[in-house]
């Protein structure tokens, strides 16, 4: 207890040095770096000044208790504190808790079907309105870089970018394999059939995030094409970006302007070497393998989708909810809350040993 009040003092002490620092007039670099340091520990410091408060108001009411025409009083209010001092304590843990740095970020957001065909697509195309269901009820902008439709209704492969504060922190712990368990539309003989949809989600980078050189592209345009294979544009609007020293290959042809396509195209090829270089770091650190939710990996089958029985299972954290419905509605809530607190107990635990 006493090495975590130290902590809270060397905390309070350094952003009371930056605030100092800052009413000096700081300049450049030093500005923003100081201001940016002081921003992430403001919210700290004042859970620390709620708890320091509550602290003092323990003392205060104890020492009430000597006097019999307050003791009632007193232990009332003692009693209150004393529940309410653990939960601030805790608070202030969640707060000093190591932050991904990407959290706060808009994000890109990847689906494609991957085993079962037709059926893979057409619930992939579910999952893509899910998630713009989710945006919608949060707030967020939620643009379509790329849908590309089967002639059945499915989706081969769509992109969309969301932009909003926090997203990232959201939707990061939807990466992974979904499953799918149900009839499909096409089944005549009524057997339940499973199939799995794809979903990566990346912190959108920004253009000082990842230095990316022309001389690394290779950038070939083309006629976009429909359903079917037939050309629906008689310009070459459609773009494809091949970053060479990756192998990494996006193709754009949503748009009609071969420019917009190739922003939009730059835009999903930066996100995924932003998340390139992240995934690098990330498997350097033993501590934050030990406190992922699931592996992260693509190819983490996280999720099942059981229509004939309506539950939804989370296969990280082992929750199921029996409200299929509601969850293809875009009440995806209750799965973040869940993965989100789990994290948190795996970084505390790390943390504290």
């Amino acid at each position: 207890m006493a090495q975590f009040d130290d902590r809270l003092d060397r905390i309070v002490a350094r952003s009371e040095e930056l605030q100092a620092m800052l009413a000096e007039g700081l300049s450049g670099n030093d500005f923003s770096q100081a201001s940016r340091e002081y921003a992430e520990l403001e919210p700290v410091v004042a859970r620390v000044s709620a708890l320091r408060a509550a602290e003092q108001a323990e003392q205060d009411a104890s020492q009430m208790l000597e006097d019999p025409e307050m003791r009632e009083l007193a232990q009332a209010e003692l009693d209150g504190l004393r529940a309410q001092i653990p939960d601030l304590r805790h608070a202030i843990r969640l707060a000093m808790l190591p932050r991904d740095e990407a959290d706060e970020r808009s994000a890109i957001l990847e689906i494609r079907p991957a085993a079962g065909g037709d059926e893979a697509g057409l619930f992939a195309a579910e999952l893509f309105g899910a998630y713009q269901r989710y945006a919608d009820q949060r707030g967020w902008r939620f643009e379509i870089l790329e849908y590309d439709q089967s002639e059945l209704g499915g989706l081969r492969e769509g992109i969309a970018s969301i932009t909003g504060r926090g997203v990232f922190a959201r939707l990061k712990y939807e990466s992974g394999v979904h499953r799918v368990q149900r009839v499909p539309a096409t089944e005549s003989q009524g057997r339940i059939h499973t199939s799995t949809v794809t979903v990566a989600v990346l912190p959108e980078a920004e253009e000082v995030d990842v230095q990316v050189n022309e001389g690394d592209l290779r950038i070939d345009v083309y006629r976009a094409s429909g359903a079917g294979g037939q050309h629906v544009n008689k310009t070459e609007s459609a773009v494809r970006i091949t970053h060479l020293p990756t192998n990494i290959v996006v193709t754009m042809q949503e748009e009609k302007s071969q420019h917009k396509n190739r922003a939009k195209a730059m835009k999903i090829l930066r996100a995924r070497l932003y998340e390139r270089s992240r995934a690098a770091a990330h498997e350097s650190r033993a501590a934050d393998r030990r406190a992922q939710v699931g592996t992260g990996d693509r190819s983490e089958r996280i999720r099942t989708y059981n229509f004939p029985q309506g539950r939804v299972t989370d296969h990280r954290i082992g929750l199921t909810l029996y409200k299929i419905d509601r969850v293809m509605a875009g009440d995806l809530d209750e799965f973040v809350d869940a993965l989100t607190q789990e994290e948190q107990a795996a970084l505390l635990a790390a943390d504290e040993s």
